[in-house]
């Protein structure tokens, strides 16, 4: 295509990362261990036995990596602070060296134009706190809100967005329901209070955030809508089920102040009290988005989501089906970007009034790029669902729901978490193993989008 999406003229575009995926660097800079370092020793645990000890080296890289931002125009940086490197134990007072490096690198934002967007909690948990009871512990919640506050008190009067949390329905799922990313907990249905202590964390650092003078506070919220795979009673019911685990269970408390039916008798401590923590009013609300998934009730049969494999074996009721005739990315996953407009005008529905405005915080897809023998890295794929993504974006807007930005996942290819260096979301290549990095043909795209905003 030769024309672009059309937006609105303040519209914001970021690109996204996360501390573990890129930054490298583990033992340096007084950092602690997290639960991915953990488990990332654990063999078998990461494909091909892959680790992020070094990943993008963006803790040396950084000011190339925002020299490239620059190139791009991007309004927006989405990065996240590593909870090891501020607190190593998890706990106490601020490391130095940590605070010092986001110190610089949201300084090396401003200078090019940019506007750093801190992430707090991206699922690297310092190991000191999982072995305390990681979040089954009530008292990890006011971790959060502890270390939320000290990076508050550095960056604060810098940083242009924040979300103390990013996909609390990942870490609920895959880490503790599922067991296939850290803490490598399969406990099911069991896994309930991660989600009630996520939030009551969630809700304690907005509080320390907005204690130390901050604003323009969110989330980062993973979303997608759950597709009955027939009109059989069955699955309708397995898909609302799904549905409810995946977007309200999360979203409920934080916009309503309350659990979806059945929920809140299953969660730890003193629950009303936690909710109007919880919910909190927010300045704006992230969506997290890149597939659809489509289920059916158990022994359905057929192909399964790659990305719940594992829900039947681990006794939940549903099963994840592969969607049929729609492209697909080299991950396997889904691409249908008419997805986003449904799930953004399903929170409008929903919430009405009490959504607020809304920013599409990572939208991206992996294809396995290679660097041409001219140079280039041709990725049309990744431009056309970008482009795609964005006029669905449009569309959602068109229908009346509040959108105000998008931001690309990923500025960089990185460790993808149990998938390691398998897939490449990013609008960069990256080398491992030279580093070596080298901007993609959808990077020139969006740069070409971008000034001719």
């Amino acid at each position: 295509m030769t024309d672009f999406p059309v937006l609105p003229a303040d519209f914001t575009y970021g690109v996204a990362t996360a501390a573990y995926q890129v930054e490298g660097a583990v033992d340096e800079g007084g950092r602690g261990r997290s639960i991915w370092d953990t488990f990332c020793a654990e063999p078998g645990r990461i494909r091909n036995g892959d680790t992020a000890a070094v990943a993008c080296d963006h803790y040396h890289r950084h000011a190339e990596d925002v020299g490239l931002m620059a190139q791009l125009g991007v309004d927006v940086y989405r990065f996240s602070v590593a909870w090891p490197r501020i607190q190593p134990d998890g706990s106490g007072p601020a490391n130095a060296e940590g605070l010092d490096f986001y110190d610089r690198l949201v300084d090396e934002l401003l200078a090019a134009g940019i506007t750093p967007a801190a992430t707090l909690y991206h699922w690297d948990l310092p190991q000191a706190l999982q072995d305390a009871g990681g979040w089954l512990s009530r008292d990890t919640s006011h971790r959060l809100a502890e270390y939320a506050d000290l990076v508050a008190r550095r960056l604060g009067d810098r940083v242009g967005l924040w979300m103390p949390l990013n996909e609390p329905v990942v870490v609920t799922m895959f880490g503790h329901a599922l067991g296939t990313h850290a803490p490598g907990l399969a406990l099911g249905f069991d896994a309930l209070p991660v989600v009630h202590h996520l939030l009551l964390g969630h809700g304690l650092a907005v509080e320390a955030l907005r204690g130390a003078g901050v604003d323009r506070i969110g989330i980062a919220s993973n979303h997608q809508p759950a597709w009955a795979a027939s009109a059989d009673p069955a699955d309708r019911d397995a898909a609302d089920l799904l549905g409810t685990l995946t977007n309200w269970l999360f979203a409920d408390p934080v916009l309503r102040g309350a659990y979806p039916e059945g929920f809140a008798d299953a969660m730890p401590g003193p629950v009303a009290e936690d909710l109007a923590v919880i919910s909190a009013p927010l300045d704006w609300y992230g969506v997290n988005y890149y597939q659809p998934v489509l289920v059916g009730a158990p022994g359905r049969g057929g192909a399964g989501s790659p990305a719940l494999e594992g829900a039947v074996a681990a006794g939940l009721p549903f099963e994840p089906m592969q969607i049929p005739d729609v492209p697909t990315t080299d991950f396997g996953w889904a691409i249908v970007p008419d997805g986003l407009r449904e799930m953004l005008v399903a929170l409008r529905d929903r919430y009405g009034d009490a959504l607020p405005p809304l920013y599409v915080t990572e939208s991206g897809c992996s294809f396995h790029d290679v660097v041409g023998a001219d140079g280039r890295v041709a990725d049309q794929a990744r431009i056309d669902y970008h482009d795609a993504h964005l006029r669905a974006v449009a569309d959602a807007i068109a229908a009346g729901v509040d959108v105000r930005g998008y931001f690309a996942w990923s500025l960089l290819d990185n460790f993808e978490w149990a998938e390691g260096y398998a897939e490449r979301f990013g609008l960069v290549h990256v080398d491992y193993d030279t580093l070596a990095r080298t901007p993609k043909e959808s990077f020139h795209w969006f740069r070409r989008l971008l000034a001719a905003r």
